[in-house]
């Protein structure tokens, strides 16, 4: 009896060690995800934040009268090597173009926050940016002239930017801002990312870009 109490003891504390050990776990977690974007915050004038059921906050932040909006999207599919955190952000504002162009470094056709698969048109790559870099449009005479928005294609320097949109209804970038630890990932299956704040000189480059090619498309209307 003795041996059998001691080892339904061990067994009883060896499941409130797990149960502690798992909410600590979600706490930290949790925390992690919603303050993922709080190192960006004195970047702008104003900001309004929400979380999703991801648990990573959108925000919709101003700098001056310029609203952005700035989502985390965890992509954990099991066509990706590692899982990852993307980050997307949005200048949604009316652009004086007639059709989308879609720009997509190494796309795969699978990308959780793109339509770019969708687009029914591809245009060559230009040898200014990566190779294996995807255009595509749903119009391809009425995208804006390579020489217009060559000088912001730089941006596609960085490897981890991902894609870039313009549209009539705005700009994006999106960048591949975290990926699961990959021993740890092959290992244990530990598919965490985004457990350290996104920088800010991550997104500065983003915003700068964004602000830079709305006004050369609008000084390119007649």
């Amino acid at each position: 009896m003795t041996s059998l109490s001691l080892l339904a003891a061990a067994l009883g504390a060896t499941a409130l060690w797990l149960a502690w050990t798992t909410a600590a776990a979600y706490m930290t977690r949790k925390a992690a995800r919603s303050g993922y974007f709080r190192s960006v915050m004195p970047l702008f004038t104003r900001v309004t934040t929400r979380i999703e059921p991801t648990g990573f906050p959108r925000i919709t932040a101003h700098v001056e009268e310029t609203a952005f909006d700035l989502q985390a999207i965890p992509d954990s599919l099991t066509f990706r090597k590692l899982p990852a955190l993307w980050v997307m952000l949005t200048l949604p504002a009316p652009m004086p173009v007639r059709a989308t162009l879609d720009i997509m470094a190494r796309p795969i056709g699978n990308e959780p926050f793109s339509h770019f698969p969708n687009l029914p048109q591809s245009l060559p790559c230009p040898s200014l940016l990566p190779d294996g870099t995807g255009l595509r449009s749903d119009d391809a005479s009425g995208v804006p002239p390579l020489e217009l928005i060559a000088p912001h294609l730089a941006v596609f320097a960085d490897p981890k930017v991902k894609e870039l949109v313009i549209s009539p209804k705005g700009l994006r970038l999106v960048i591949l801002a975290d990926e699961a630890e990959r021993g740890r990932f092959l290992i244990f299956r530990d598919s965490e990312v985004g457990m350290a704040p996104l920088g800010a000189e991550r997104l500065i480059p983003l915003i700068d870009t964004l602000l830079a090619l709305r006004q050369t498309l609008t000084k390119a209307v007649p």
